[in-house]
């Protein structure tokens, strides 16, 4: 099976979690587009959904499913999202699609956060993939120092702004075992907006694609 059937299948898997007029919160990314695909196909009518990225709104508004907007929103049942890392307790490195902060809003506002990954993306240790962290541009260079003396490496992503007009740090050569406090730690540094581990928004359930099928994990 291609990544490209898996992400369709936790796409349509996903589905069950939508409940006939709730809000839903609905990430960013090519996993997350087969779920907006699904949820248009389904028919199934909902009050509206609170998007994490203008391509996510835009893509929605495309295929006809009401968007509104966070601040009009108390509170969310599920938000459904993908992400560039999961680990066995939920925790999750996110921002591949530069959208991690509004991500992070938005999953905020759920009582559960559904993961949508194929196998792939299971690892014992968050680090592996470069964890994305968003930044005030004045800072970007002050905050790749900090990285530094860690050990780690933090490149700017070229080219990218995030919707917030921020810039993205891809941060390379990290092992996260404590991503509690690594992302409290990071958060408060001057000039960082968001960095891209999820662990106080963590994962209750991640729906991964794998050969033999969607497998279910839920965590504490």
């Amino acid at each position: 099976m291609t990544q490209d059937e898996l992400k369709a299948l936790v796409g349509q898997a996903a589905m069950a979690y939508v409940q006939e007029g709730a809000i839903v919160g609905v990430g960013t990314g090519s996993t997350v587009d087969k779920f907006i695909d699904a949820l248009a196909a389904s028919g199934r009518k909902i009050a509206g959904a609170v998007s994490s990225s203008v391509r996510s709104t835009e893509r929605m508004k495309a295929l006809g499913i009401p968007v509104l907007e966070a601040a009009e929103v108390k509170g969310l049942k599920v938000y459904i999202d993908g992400a560039d890392e999961i680990d066995h307790q939920g925790h999750m490195v996110k921002g591949g699609g530069a959208a991690l902060t509004r991500e992070k809003i938005v999953a905020d506002l759920a009582e559960t956060f559904v993961c949508i990954a194929d196998e792939s993306k299971l690892v014992p240790t968050l680090g592996k993939f470069p964890l994305p962290v968003e930044v005030i541009p004045m800072a970007a260079a002050q905050i790749a120092r900090r990285f530094a003396a860690m050990g780690a490496e933090a490149q700017l992503r070229a080219g990218v702004v995030t919707d917030n007009g921020c810039h993205i740090l891809d941060v390379r050569g990290l092992s996260i075992t404590d991503p509690a406090a690594f992302e409290a730690d990071v958060n408060q540094w001057p000039g960082v907006v968001t960095v891209g581990v999820f662990a106080r928004n963590k994962a209750g359930v991640c729906l991964l694609g794998t050969a033999e099928g969607v497998k279910t994990l839920t965590f504490a």
